[in-house]
């Protein structure tokens, strides 16, 4: 397979050039391309290289049976394999699948206050009993969460250039239409990404061969391979449960409020019933969770309800790949998205969010007459993003950006099959673009628009 261009690649430089660098534990779902990132690194880095992977290699889970000193854990993988070479200040030492060997997170303290050597761990978040690591190594480790490609990285695989990229940033600040040209063919990658994803080994076989043959089958592999590892990590959870909600995710993301049910999974159910369940899929990097706050208004952490939510695929390809075959032949043939549209164009957008590191809120009032599809934040403002399958009216948020009850409110923004713009009172933008707008947000200029109304 073919080697894509990753955002990991410059934290791991960045990593090794800081002279006080942490152990770092990079997690995430499975088949997201930690492992080939991880390892090309550290053959282009460093002049040694030691890869151990817990599962593959069983034997070398013995290597703290003597404790943590460094120079018996480093004699004792050398015993196991004595063609390694490990050699003080010039060496990546790779823990793969960890959650194998938790023994593994213990010796990060260790290796840390020896420095001599580098160290980075890595396993799939499914099955992980991450507190038991953190207690294990809190205070001598760096965390990095990674993801599927987000959509930036998949143009880069389709030959993007960063000079390019920053075009789009320079016209979303400056407020500047994008041409017809440029609408064409960014509108026709990011089809192509709803439907493919960001899996790498997917992605890489969609770029090399240039069509969807075959695409589908990965994907449902993919799914089938979550249920598996489902009934093999669960732990104290019930499996079924958890099967029960996974296998949920794209029914409720058909209806029209998207809204995720408990009480509609299975018979009887009820959210006390399901404590921990959600959580589990969410830590495990397979879902995005998107609360309903309370009220629309800042500071965002703690004011949602637990069990008001909707659940996203944390890849817009697992979407498409959990649909029946003849949406699949509609969706690929004559890219009509039917009863998905909303859906489809939702998920995606709340995957492009998470991938920013936006946690995921959405509004909605009792009365149902306020509805938002996710609600964000710059620095001093709370922001409505509302994301349109068609061209309809803006009516929620209209209301949210002029409505004296809404204080934390300024302006808004706009996602649809829309370009760049501004009303006065929101943005709009392309599905697309929505890569870029923590960027955006953060880099913002006061655009002078009538207070009054507010």
């Amino acid at each position: 397979m073919e080697l894509l261009k990753r955002k990991v690649s410059d934290l791991l430089i960045q990593w090794k050039n800081d002279p006080d660098h942490l152990p770092l534990i990079i997690k995430g779902a499975r088949q997201i391309g930690k492992t080939e990132s991880i390892r090309h690194f550290g053959k282009t880095r460093y002049k040694h290289y030691v890869e151990i992977n817990f599962i593959l290699q069983k034997q070398f889970r013995t290597i703290f049976d003597d404790g943590f000193d460094v120079d018996q854990i480093i004699k004792n993988i050398t015993f196991i394999n004595p063609d390694l070479q490990i050699t003080p200040h010039d060496t990546l030492i790779f823990f793969d699948e960890i959650q194998a060997c938790i023994n593994g997170a213990a010796s990060l303290k260790a290796f840390k206050m020896d420095g001599r050597y580098d160290v980075i761990c890595s396993g799939s978040l499914m099955g992980i009993n991450y507190q038991e690591i953190e207690s294990n190594s809190v205070g001598y480790k760096q965390d990095y969460v990674m993801y599927s490609l987000d959509f930036e990285e998949f143009l880069w695989a389709k030959g993007y250039k960063p000079e390019q990229i920053e075009e789009l940033y320079e016209r979303m600040v400056q407020v500047r239409p994008l041409t017809a040209s440029q609408m064409e063919a960014l509108l026709q990658a990011f089809h192509e990404y709803m439907i493919v994803g960001g899996m790498p080994a997917i992605v890489s076989r969609f770029m090399r061969q240039n069509n969807y043959f075959g695409i589908l089958q990965m994907q449902q592999q993919i799914l089938l391979d979550y249920e598996e590892d489902i009934t093999k990590y669960a732990g104290g959870l019930d499996k079924a449960k958890i099967l029960n909600v996974y296998r949920s995710i794209p029914v409720f993301l058909g209806k029209s409020n998207k809204k995720f049910q408990i009480s509609k999974v299975a018979r009887g159910a009820r959210n006390r019933d399901y404590v921990g369940v959600v959580d589990w899929l969410d830590n495990a990097g397979i879902v995005n969770i998107c609360y309903n706050l309370e009220m629309p208004e800042l500071p965002l952490k703690g004011n949602y309800n637990p069990f008001d939510y909707k659940l996203y695929f944390g890849d817009p390809g697992l979407l498409i790949g959990s649909l029946d075959e003849e949406s699949q032949q509609d969706l690929r043939y004559n890219r009509n998205f039917n009863i998905y549209k909303g859906a489809l164009y939702e998920n995606v957008v709340s995957d492009m969010l998470k991938k920013q590191g936006f946690p995921l809120f959405f509004y909605k009032n009792g009365t149902s007459t306020v509805e938002m599809d996710f609600m964000v934040r710059d620095i001093d403002s709370l922001v409505p993003v509302e994301v349109k399958a068609n061209r309809g009216a803006a009516i929620s948020l209209n209301k949210m950006i002029t409505g004296k009850s809404y204080g934390d409110i300024h302006y808004g923004i706009k996602v649809g099959n829309l370009n760049i713009g501004y009303n006065g009172l929101f943005y709009t933008f392309p599905y697309f673009l929505t890569f870029l707008l923590k960027r955006f947000l953060a880099h913002r200029k006061e655009t002078p628009h009538d207070n009054a109304e507010s």
